[in-house]
C-alpha cells in the first residue's frame, strides 16, 4: 500500500473548523504505529497548469490567489492554492501508482470533490479526483469511473465529468443534505441518495447498489473519493456506518479487479484514523 502525504498540508487552520490539521497528522501517526499493513510512504508529485485547466477555468485558478474568503466554510487561507495543488499532486501520484499495479491512497488536505469548474466551496478548492480522472483519459485509459462514498454529494466532480465520454460518476450520499445536489441521476452521473437517519442496513444497501452499477460499467480504472463522514459518530452527518463498513468498502472495491486509487475527502470524527486504516486493510486484503 502506498500512502501519499506531506506535512505542509497541516500548516493552515481556522479555530473550530472541522476540516482541521489533525485529520492528517493523527492518521499519519496511527498508520505509522500499526504493523499489520505494510505501507510505503510517498510525497505528492508536480502539477501542471494544463492538468488543472482540464477541470477548472482560468478565472477560478486566478481567484485562488486572491485573499478573500469564498464562503463561510471555505476560507482564503494563505498559500491555499499551493496546498490545493499538493492535494492534486497526491491524486496524480496515486493515479500513476494504480496504473503500475499498486494500491495507493492520497492522505492530504484540503479535500476536493465539491470544487466546481469555477467555484471553491465546501472546504474544497481544486477537484483532485476529477483532475486525476481527466489525466487518465488523456493518457488513453479507455474507461474511467469515480466512486464517491463521502456522505455529501460530490457536486463538483459530477459537474466536471457530466456528459464526458469514457467516464462515469457513482455517488452514495445523504439527501437532503449539503450541498443540495445528487437527488437524481443524469446520463453518466449515477446517484444513490440515502435519507438522513436511515438505518445502517439501508446505507449498506445503497452502497451495494452503487458497487453493482460500477461493476456493470466495467471501467478500466477507478478513482475513489474516500469520505468517511457517513460514520455514525461523525459531527457533520446523520448517518449510520461503522468502522467495519469501511473495511468492507475497501474489500469490495478491491474485488472489482481493476486498477484503483483513492483520495481523502471528508471525515471529521476523532475515529477517522481507525476508519482510514480499516479501509486500507480492506483494499490490501489478499
Amino acid at each position: 500500500m502506498i500512502v501519499i502525504t506531506d506535512s505542509r498540508c497541516t500548516a493552515y487552520q481556522q479555530p473550530g473548523h472541522p476540516e482541521r490539521p489533525a485529520r492528517i497528522s493523527q492518521t499519519v501517526q496511527r498508520l505509522k504505529a500499526q504493523t499489520a499493513l505494510p505501507i510505503a510512504w510517498a510525497h505528492p508529485g508536480a502539477v501542471t497548469t494544463a492538468q488543472l485547466e482540464r477541470a477548472h477555468s482560468i478565472e477560478h485558478l486566478e481567484r485562488l490567489m486572491v485573499p478573500m474568503d469564498f464562503d463561510a466554510d471555505t476560507a482564503a487561507y494563505p498559500d491555499i492554492r499551493a496546498h490545493a495543488e499538493r492535494s492534486v499532486g497526491g491524486a496524480l501520484y496515486a493515479l500513476q501508482a494504480a496504473l503500475t499495479g499498486n494500491a495507493a491512497f492520497s492522505l492530504l488536505r484540503p479535500p476536493g470533490h465539491h470544487a466546481t469548474p469555477d467555484r471553491a466551496m465546501g472546504f474544497c478548492y481544486l477537484n483532485s479526483v476529477a483532475i486525476a480522472a481527466l489525466e487518465a483519459l488523456a493518457q488513453g485509459i479507455p474507461k474511467v469511473a469515480i466512486f464517491d462514498f463521502d456522505v455529501h454529494h460530490g457536486n463538483g466532480t459530477e459537474e466536471i465529468l457530466l456528459d464526458r465520454d469514457r467516464c462515469a460518476y457513482f455517488s452514495v450520499h445523504q439527501w437532503p443534505a449539503y450541498p443540495g445536489t445528487g437527488r437524481e441521476s443524469y446520463n453518466n452521473a449515477h446517484n444513490y441518495p440515502v435519507a438522513p437517519g436511515a438505518p445502517r442496513a439501508d446505507y449498506r444497501q445503497a452502497l451495494t447498489a452503487a458497487l453493482d452499477g460500477l461493476r456493470h460499467y466495467r471501467p478500466a480504472l477507478v478513482g475513489v473519493s474516500a469520505g468517511f463522514d457517513a460514520y455514525s459518530r461523525d459531527p457533520l452527518s446523520d448517518a449510520a456506518l461503522e468502522v467495519e463498513d469501511f473495511r468492507w468498502l475497501g474489500l469490495s472495491l478491491r474485488e472489482l479487479g481493476v486498477p484503483l486509487f483513492s483520495v481523502l475527502e471528508g471525515g471529521y470524527s476523532r475515529e477517522l484514523p481507525e476508519q482510514i486504516l480499516a479501509y486500507l486493510e480492506g483494499l490490501a486484503n489478499p
